[in-house]
């Protein structure tokens, strides 16, 4: 399992528990406003999955959780067993992906390991390319892990995080038909980074979030504007 980073404690990740954070390196997307370029090109120095066990020994009873996160997770193999090997001691696991690998995914889902997934959807199917920064942005299995979350009994949210010029008023109307009847989505702001694929890029304003939230409050349960 190649990580490459430890948060050691988050009282964000994980919605309501105190946890950590694991990085995984590498990614399949290149969304030019991400802010972990280091991680998606796999610069970062590794540290050994022992050493991450080892620390979680000593957190039985404080932390409640670990969040995995990238990068994008499921491009390790070894991810499944990893995520074992944390259930065995007894913490919860959240899992962030960009639902390119659905395979992996149900795996993960089937084997009762996850208790928490947060999938982020880049952008209205037709604009996915330019939200994702590569040609084939792999819609159909970004779609098809949307449908795995919503016919899973694992709490789960969708997200997506909102840069000015890739983003539009009717992303958030197709976005909101394409998730329709899923409990939780997240419209998060966009926050500048000295560690970007792409260049600098705006934030939209708080009053324009609330406005793309709205279009999608009819078609999902619960819409948050995060990050603001």
């Amino acid at each position: 399992m190649k990580i490459s980073g430890l948060q050691k404690l988050t009282l964000l990740d994980y919605p309501g528990k105190v946890a950590c954070t694991v990085f995984t390196p590498g990614c399949n997307f290149r969304c030019p406003f991400c802010h972990n370029a280091s991680l998606v090109f796999d610069r970062v120095e590794q540290i050994s999955e022992a050493e991450v066990l080892s620390f979680l020994d000593k957190r039985k009873g404080i932390l409640d959780g670990v969040c995995i996160t990238g990068g994008e997770p499921t491009l390790q193999k070894d991810l499944g067993d990893f995520i074992r090997k944390i259930k065995e001691k007894g913490f919860l696991v959240k899992l962030d992906t960009n639902g390119t690998f659905p395979d992996r995914l149900q795996a993960l889902l089937d084997g009762g390991v996850l208790d928490y997934v947060a999938m982020d959807i880049k952008g209205a199917k037709e604009t996915y390319p330019a939200a994702a920064g590569v040609e084939n942005a792999l819609v159909e299995k970004v779609a098809r892990s949307v449908r795995l979350l919503e016919s899973s009994s694992v709490p789960h949210e969708f997200r997506t995080t909102t840069v000015k010029g890739i983003h539009t008023a009717n992303d958030f109307k197709n976005i909101a038909q394409w998730i329709a009847g899923a409990k939780d989505y997240y419209i998060q702001q966009y926050n500048a980074s000295d560690d970007l694929i792409g260049e600098a890029f705006e934030s939209f304003s708080k009053e324009e979030l609330e406005a793309f939230a709205d279009l999608v409050r009819p078609y999902v349960g619960q819409v948050t504007v995060r990050g603001v």
